[in-house]
């Protein structure tokens, strides 16, 4: 019995979460996430589907509330990334202090 060289990768539930999160959360593209981190569309579109029917409310959304919904979704998103950023920003510009320090 032959066997491919390639293991089969496991994802945590967590990992799972997020990635549907990039597709769900920014408006991308099933294709575009799954290009992105490396994973089948398919595999992808199923993480999606399943994060929908766990956070979206069970009862029909009016349109406004699926807009806002929708409006909210992106925001945090966005937060999320500046809030890395700064956190980026931040060690950065600590590490630059602490060098110049210890060089006086």
């Amino acid at each position: 019995m032959a066997t491919s060289g390639k293991q089969r990768r496991k994802f945590t539930p967590e990992y799972r979460r997020e990635a549907a999160h990039l597709v769900i959360d920014t408006g991308r593209t099933i294709a575009a996430v799954a290009a992105e981190i490396r994973v089948g569309e398919q595999l992808l579109g199923r993480w999606v589907k399943m994060e929908r029917e766990r956070v979206e409310p069970k009862g029909e959304l009016g349109e406004g509330e699926r807009a806002e919904l929708q409006r909210l979704r992106v925001e945090v998103t966005q937060l999320r990334m500046d809030n890395e950023f700064l956190g980026k920003a931040a060690a950065y510009f600590a590490s630059k202090n602490t060098s110049r320090t210890a060089t006086r």
